[in-house]
This record gives structure tokens, C-alpha cells and sequence, in this order.
């Protein structure tokens, strides 16, 4: 196995990044800047420049890898093109460039609510509209996929349960982004997991289960 992972310098990128090389698999991280890259993520990385938006750039940079992560997301902002750019059209890119190079499992990272139409996050340029364009887009994609709908996204860590569900079942709570990435890497081993959207957010309640169980339970 061989990760390619989009949004590597990201919050949530950077630690699925961390995640792949603590599970001992070789790493091709797309990067825009190779000087900031180098001082965010892990020196086991290879990085590789190009941008998602440039759809010729990308064939080159997944190379040989087998399966590719993509969390990418547009940065909050004053351009009202960003997210249909960034979270759709860099996407779409993404889709195609790994079904020209033979990518085994796609993994892709949107957020909870994405069906909801009127939900606050939309008045910023309908960032849940073209996230849920994009999961759609992957879907009918014919690749093998994951697509991991995180709740509110956490800096820091904490030792609540992971809570996995079906899509359009959970619709607030918040989760460590280091959880994220550990549920983006371990979909990649589970064959529950695949052709699946699952849900995820933390809980101080919630039982303990394995990865196994969680990717199990989502139908």
C-alpha cells in the first residue's frame, strides 16, 4: 500500500499524514509549498508539489501510489468561487486523476450535515452544496470509496469514544481531528468500510468499540 494524500498541510491532512506514517505506509503528500510542507509535516513524507485545481498536475503526482486521501477544503474567504473550486472542481480532479491511475480505495472527507440545504455553513458560498456535489461526483465514480462526514472539527485530542453512523443520521457534536484521521487510515484496512459514507463524531458516553465494529454497524 501507498498513500496519496490531498490537503496535506491542512489541520485535518497534515494528522492523517502523521497517522499513515505511524502505521508504517510510504506517504506521497501533495503540497503547494514545499518550504511550509517541510516544517508541518513528517520527515518520512514525500512530498510532491501541484494543486488540485490543475487536473494535469495530478496523474504525475499520485505516481504509483494505491489508495489516496483526499482532505482537502476551501479556506474561509471573500472569493465566492472558492468552495465550488476547491471542495467540487479540485475533487472532480481528483476522481479522475485516480481512475487513470488504477487507485484502489478512495477516501474522502466531507462533513456532517451536507444534505442540509439551509444550514448555517451554507451562507459561506454553499460550501455544504458543492461538498455534497463532490461526494455524489465520487460515488458514481465506479472507484472503491469511503467518505468520512466529520462533526465540528477539534484541534486538540481527547479520549472520547468515536461514534460512527449512517449518512443523514447525526447532525452536531464535534470530534478531534487526530480521530478523524485515525478513522480516514483505518478505512483503508476494513473491508466494512467500503462504498460507504459514515458519520462520525465523539462522545464521553459512548461505548468503546473497534474500528472494525464501528465500520460494521453503518449499513
Amino acid at each position: 500500500m501507498k498513500a496519496f494524500v490531498a490537503g496535506a498541510t491542512g489541520q485535518t491532512g497534515r494528522r492523517i499524514v502523521t497517522e499513515l506514517v505511524k502505521r508504517g505506509i510510504p506517504v506521497r503528500a501533495l503540497v503547494r509549498n514545499l518550504e511550509t510542507a517541510r516544517q508541518i509535516l513528517p520527515p518520512e513524507a514525500e512530498l510532491v508539489t501541484g494543486d488540485v485545481l490543475n487536473a494535469t498536475s495530478l496523474r504525475a503526482a499520485i505516481g504509483d501510489s494505491t489508495v489516496l486521501l483526499c482532505a482537502t477544503g476551501a479556506a474561509p474567504g471573500f472569493d465566492p468561487t472558492g468552495p465550488y473550486k476547491v471542495d467540487f472542481e479540485g475533487t472532480k480532479n481528483l476522481v479522475e486523476a485516480a481512475k487513470a491511475q488504477g487507485i484502489e480505495h478512495f477516501v474522502l472527507v466531507t462533513s456532517l450535515c451536507v444534505s442540509q440545504f439551509f444550514h448555517p455553513l451554507n451562507l459561506f458560498w454553499l460550501i455544504l452544496v458543492w461538498k455534497k456535489q463532490a461526494e455524489e461526483y465520487l460515488q458514481k465514480s465506479g472507484l472503491t470509496y469511503t467518505i468520512v462526514r466529520p462533526g465540528g472539527l477539534k484541534n486538540e485530542d481527547n479520549s472520547d469514544a468515536i461514534v460512527m453512523s449512517s449518512a443523514d443520521t447525526l447532525f452536531e457534536n464535534s470530534i478531534p481531528r487526530t480521530k478523524v484521521a485515525q478513522v480516514c487510515v483505518e478505512a483503508l484496512f476494513e473491508p466494512a468500510s467500503r462504498n460507504k459514507i459514515v458519520e462520525i463524531v465523539a462522545k464521553p458516553d459512548a461505548p468503546q468499540k473497534s474500528f472494525e465494529e464501528l465500520f460494521a454497524g453503518v449499513v
